[in-house]
């Protein structure tokens, strides 16, 4: 067998110093096993996490030790039933073996009148693998009854923030087939059909919400179960097909509209790898020796949560369900109580809520200092929360991020001036390229810098979290349309977008031009200007200088009339749909630029916060 060690030793130390793992290696010894004739192999999912997409598998190999001696790397023979692709299920996999005992997740007992979790059931990494499946064994036997062949999409039109929805999510990808994830902020059915129809999917999996208009959907379509439905009868766990890197893994969307529906967002194999390695340097565990509690972000329908999932599985992390994503103070504190919280995962706008309360409640601020870290994302914390949390002494981290790449860039955090400073992920490749912004310099997105001097994040085509050719450029890459300042070498701070969108208080994404053409365009006559506004809001507010002396409530009531049917497309954060969100001001009254006369969406934001705030209450 001493061959076989050297050629693999060889094998492992020629490939570490190419791709410098972000974990301990581990030693052939502990990667392998051995046949019943005695020939080695290595373990394939423990290989692909420790080489991903190194590693070639061999077929045919010598009959005498079961190694091939075409490839300088290892070849081993493997059956190819038992190649599983670098995945959210090896990493699960692996982690369940590994942390088996530990918890996963803690589960919610909510007060029927409150609605607040009062404790917290514990599952256990061995309990969640065994529950996907359990999963997978149902929906194989349910899709192959509609005669849907593996490989296909599915659609999944669910919450996103139980547990339940990720042992759908992650049970449809272990029966084989591809989740395609809508969340239940887009109640549309019409549009959902669309969108199905995009991407060739041959199912769906419902929220039972949805029951009354899945009817008008044209595919087979199952209503989502809870664990004592969960009965695979006789099915058998799945053997999963053959795949390569750029076959699609999931179908995520984008969080806002264009021209009526959100854009598709495939990611494939390649993308996946690429998050687990961002995911496993972002969740990296704090506290030596001892294993970290989180909670959860946001729905699994979308990026953020699914990415920051991965990376707490990888470090058997547990993951907190609360009782909803905006939780309190008081659930805060009984989360770190009784379920030992550590790590505080949040929205910016959420966590501005608990900051701004810390103010006058010393408890809840102790609590805040005593969290090893405070990971933030979505938007950034508005400078007078930043400001207070660093003098305070909270470990503030900033997470900047889309749903077509998943996490891109960390601030180094700290108690010094430098510690909002982002800078990218390791092992990516990204380029910071110079731009003169489409909205004016200095008069929008709160841009401080001259134009020359902002820099545009685009994610190059050789950077494995690159997203789907359908969405990159002419030129091969994908420009995100971020607004960065370079502070130092590889050191930025983020100035805005060089478009016209906001994102809401769970940070999906709102196009606030789109809105505004449409009123143009639908009450011309009524009139003379408008302009959305709503960053961090839970919906957008939507300013109108009229050009009638009509009555201020019958106007209101005839622009939702007029543009009814276009919002009724949209996402719910993105819709504009009670006259509250309406407010008119007098003609010419609305910060304009001194230049060329366009109206100032950040100063409106500013001037008329007291009204803002006032709206959402």
């Amino acid at each position: 067998m001493s061959l076989h060690f050297a050629l693999i030793n060889l094998s492992v130390q020629l490939t570490a110093k190419k791709f410098p793992p972000e974990r301990p290696l581990l030693s052939p010894r502990q990667l392998s096993g051995t046949t019943e004739s005695g020939a080695l192999q290595i373990h394939p999912t423990l290989w692909d996490l420790q080489f991903p997409r190194i590693l070639t598998i061999s077929p045919e190999s010598s009959p005498d030790n079961g190694i091939s001696a075409v490839s300088p790397l290892a070849s081993i023979a493997v059956h190819p039933s038992e190649k599983m692709a670098r995945s959210h299920l090896s990493v699960l996999e692996t982690s369940a073996s590994a942390y088996a005992s530990s918890p996963a997740f803690r589960i919610p007992r909510c007060d029927l009148q409150s609605g607040e979790a009062q404790d917290w059931d514990t599952v256990t990494f061995s309990q969640f693998h065994r529950h996907v499946e359990l999963f997978a064994r149902y929906w194989a036997r349910k899709l192959k009854g509609d005669h849907v062949p593996q490989r296909s999409v599915i659609g999944m039109w669910l919450g996103g923030m139980t547990y339940l929805d990720v042992l759908h999510i992650y049970g449809v990808s272990r029966a084989g087939y591809i989740p395609q994830l809508f969340s239940i902020r887009l109640p549309n059915p019409t549009v959902i059909s669309e969108l199905l129809r995009k991407a060739d999917a041959k199912a769906l999996i419902f929220d039972p919400s949805f029951e009354s208009v899945v009817g008008e959907i044209p595919l087979p379509s199952h209503r989502f179960i809870d664990m004592a439905d969960a009965d695979p009868q006789d099915e058998p766990l799945p053997i999963l097909p053959p795949i390569t890197d750029d076959d699609i893994v999931f179908v995520f969307h984008t969080s806002g509209s264009t021209s009526g529906s959100p854009k598709l967002v495939p990611c494939n194999y390649t993308w996946m790898n690429a998050t687990i390695n961002k995911s496993y340097q972002v969740s990296k565990p704090l506290r030596e020796g001892k294993r970290d509690v989180t909670v959860w972000m946001g729905s699994m329908c979308h990026i953020g949560q699914t990415f920051m999932l991965i990376g707490s599985i990888q470090h058997g992390t547990c993951t907190i369900q609360p009782s909803k994503i905006a939780f309190s103070s008081d659930e805060l504190a009984s989360m770190t109580v009784k379920c030992g919280l550590n790590r505080l995962n949040q929205f910016a706008a959420f966590l501005a809520v608990q900051i701004r309360r810390s103010r006058d409640n010393p408890k809840l601020l102790s609590l805040l200092r005593s969290f090893d870290e405070i990971l933030y994302s979505g938007l950034p914390l508005a400078r007078e929360e930043e400001e207070f949390g660093y003098q305070q002494g909270l470990k503030l981290r900033n997470l900047f991020g889309s749903t077509e790449c998943g996490a891109m860039l960390s601030s180094i955090g700290g108690g010094d001036h430098r510690a909002p400073l982002l800078r990218p992920l390791d092992f990516t490749s990204y380029g910071f390229h110079s731009v003169v912004p489409k909205n004016a310099p200095a008069s929008e997105g709160g841009l401080q810098t001259t134009s020359s001097q902002l820099l545009e994040l685009v994610i190059l085509s050789d950077s494995g979290d690159c997203p789907h050719r359908s969405l990159r450029a002419a030129d091969g890459h994908y420009h995100t349309g971020d607004l960065f300042f370079e502070v130092e070498p590889g050191h930025y701070l983020f100035r805005g977008r060089d478009d016209d969108w906001i994102k809401s208080e769970n940070s999906l994404r709102c196009d606030t031009k789109a809105i505004e053409d449409n009123v143009r365009a639908t009450c011309p006559e009524l009139i003379s200007e408008c302009v959305v506004v709503g960053n961090g809001r839970p919906s957008p507010a939507l300013f109108i200088e009229p050009s009638t002396d009509m009555d201020q409530k019958k106007l209101k009531r005839e622009i939702l009339r007029r543009t009814r049917q276009f919002h009724s497309r949209r996402y719910l954060h993105e819709r504009i749909t009670s006259a509250n969100m309406i407010v008119i001001v007098e003609p010419g009254s609305l910060p304009r630029t001194v230049t060329k006369g366009n109206i100032r969406r950040t100063a409106i934001e500013e001037q008329y916060r007291s009204v803002l705030d006032n709206l959402y209450v």
